[in-house]
């Protein structure tokens, strides 16, 4: 829970420095249509996490949260993040704004990998995005805003499930790690957001595979 609940404080910061593309009574009606668009998008996105996260979110955690299960997941999706960047074509969709419904439902479904613990929530839905033929930075953006709903829904079910049984100190322990992700999300998704309009993904997908050889080098000798 404290995992889950602590990304919402990191969904949030997106929330905070994305306002003006969210907020949907700005000024005139194309910034209305432009952050109801955004919105419907997400909506759509989140569907199949909601339904398959119901379904086998449970199992998934009893069967596969091992460092197998994680080395696997990291080293898989770092090849594929080098390939992408490798063997990227010319893209369909250049922002947010002209992706499809269909085409965010299937990036939400892609984003469904992610309960494979290992592969990355943002990993999966870039990657699914990018596949799909959105361009790097649209891609990102997206991933970012179909976070919301996501760790809103994950963080709601969460806090429903095991909230209630928490002790004052848990709570404390909880608003902290809350407050901390919100600042440091805050100071990182600035960055990353100009990192990527300049760069692509290879640095990623190595980092992924360097990490996955540290978790079967550290368990294999343990």
């Amino acid at each position: 829970m404290f995992d889950i609940v602590i990304q919402l404080g990191a969904i949030l910061a997106v929330v905070v420095y994305f306002r003006q593309r969210l907020w949907p009574f700005g000024k005139g009606q194309t910034q209305t249509k432009t952050a109801l668009g955004i919105w419907s998008k997400m909506i759509v996105g989140v569907i199949p996490a909601i339904f398959l996260g119901a379904l086998f979110g449970s199992i998934i955690e009893e069967k596969l949260f091992n460092p197998w299960v994680v080395a696997a997941a990291l080293f898989i999706g770092g090849i594929i993040l080098i390939l992408i960047e490798k063997n990227r074509g010319n893209s369909r969709f250049n922002s947010v704004s002209e992706i499809p419904l269909q085409t965010a439902f299937y990036i939400g479904l892609i984003q469904c990998l992610s309960m494979i613990p290992g592969t990355s929530r943002a990993a999966a839905t870039i990657i699914g995005a990018i596949l799909l033929g959105t361009s790097r930075s649209a891609a990102v953006e997206f991933s970012f805003f179909l976070a919301i709903p996501t760790m809103v829904a994950a963080s709601g079910w969460s806090l429903l499930k095991h909230g209630l049984t928490m002790s004052t100190a848990e709570f404390i322990i909880l608003a902290v790690g809350f407050i901390t992700a919100f600042f440091a999300a805050l100071a990182v998704v600035k960055f990353f957001v100009n990192y990527i309009q300049r760069r692509n993904f290879k640095p990623f997908g190595y980092y992924r595979i360097f990490l996955a050889a540290l978790i079967l080098i550290y368990f294999l000798l343990r």
